[in-house]
């Protein structure tokens, strides 16, 4: 057993020699003694310490720093232990500098533009990286995982028809509400038939849809695999040979991708319904004419506009929330961080290409 730390005063108290364990467990009252010496020592000695750590390496190290004393005879491990403590020996600033409101504002704007530039730059490699497996996957289909791709069809597609039927269907009365009454105005309400018909097929269908599966689907991607990450679930599966963008973030992307039109063609229909069950309810136009002043009113494009945007829409919420999940280290806070962020950053991209779209389908003619 390693004997008590204790100390001496040599040389006509020129010299602070120590001896014994200078560790925790075997300080005991040294600290309060050296607090209550009074001499003022040349140099400290420890070369007849056998052991030391952290908390005796920082006694040390303040009273050499206090009387400005050098230390003599520590062994290789303890002259490393000592230099470590005075390394970290620096003063914390208590309250951060006094900084004006405007140059706060440019930090946080410029730490924002940072951050977002850093997520876009890896989400394009992250999209490069999905492109490689799925070549990959095209050369060798034997290694297609389709019971994890049908089951995300499930989870994506199916389960979502609830939620996203009832979502559209209210939406669909809202619209057709509020244009009759704008449209009452000038004695038009039949035109609320044309509101609803063009609004749900070609820009809230699809939209509010995504909106519903970046929320629903996108963020359980980022929590999901953020959790098997953390867990070093997804470290087992390289350590056995299982590649992770093939097992976990291929089937997502396919089931986001095939069943984005579905959803926006179910939600689109069931749109309508609600607006023609306002028109027939509120209006007094009955539901054949309706249907008839659809088929009128609405051409194909608007349809087509829908469908093409919806796969699009897929590709960028199921990529977002993979790129978080898999960005997810540290602790558990991190996983309710990424997830938000593949939230935001789904809506916001989708709105973006939206409106990219919009203004291509105007150059081409189909408004």
């Amino acid at each position: 057993m390693s004997a008590p730390a204790d100390f001496e005063l040599a040389d006509n108290a020129k010299t602070l020699r120590f001896s014994g364990s200078m560790t925790l467990a075997q300080l005991g009252q040294l600290p309060q003694q050296l607090d209550e010496l009074e001499a003022s020592p040349d140099r400290i000695d420890l070369a007849p310490v056998e052991r030391m750590d952290t908390v005796g390496a920082w006694l040390v190290h303040r009273i050499a720093r206090d009387h400005d004393i050098p230390v003599v005879g520590a062994s290789e491990d303890q002259a490393h232990l000592l230099s470590q403590v005075a390394a970290a020996d620096q003063p914390l600033k208590i309250r951060p500098d006094h900084a004006s409101s405007l140059q706060r504002v440019l930090g946080k704007m410029g730490e924002a533009t940072v951050r977002a530039g850093t997520n876009l730059v890896g989400m394009l490699g992250f999209f490069g990286a999905v492109l490689i497996t799925l070549a990959t996957l095209v050369r060798h289909p034997r290694r297609i995982r389709w019971t994890a791709v049908v089951r995300q069809f499930e989870v994506v597609g199916v389960d979502a028809l609830g939620i996203i039927g009832l979502m559209s269907f209210l939406i669909g009365i809202v619209i057709a509400q509020q244009g009759a009454i704008q449209l009452r105005q000038f004695g038009a309400e039949v035109f609320t038939i044309n509101l609803v018909g063009r609004l749900d097929l070609r820009e809230l269908g699809v939209l509010m849809t995504a909106i519903m599966v970046a929320g629903r689907s996108g963020s359980a991607f980022a929590a999901q695999i953020g959790s098997m990450k953390l867990a070093e679930e997804v470290d087992a599966m390289r350590t056995i040979g299982v590649a992770p963008m093939e097992a976990l973030v291929i089937p997502r992307i396919v089931a986001a991708v095939a069943m984005m039109p579905l959803l926006a063609f179910y939600a689109a229909m069931v749109g309508l319904l609600g607006g023609g069950l306002f028109c027939w309810l509120s209006l007094d136009i009955p539901p054949v004419t309706f249907v008839a002043r659809i088929r009128e009113v609405v051409p194909i494009t608007d349809l087509l506009q829908g469908l093409i945007k919806a796969p699009v829409f897929g590709l960028i919420i199921a990529i977002a929330g993979c790129f978080q999940g898999m960005q997810v280290e540290g602790n558990a806070e991190a996983v309710g961080l990424r997830t938000t962020a593949a939230v935001v950053q789904s809506i916001f991209l989708v709105i973006v290409l939206d409106a990219f779209f919009a203004v291509f389908f105007a150059s081409v003619g189909w408004i």
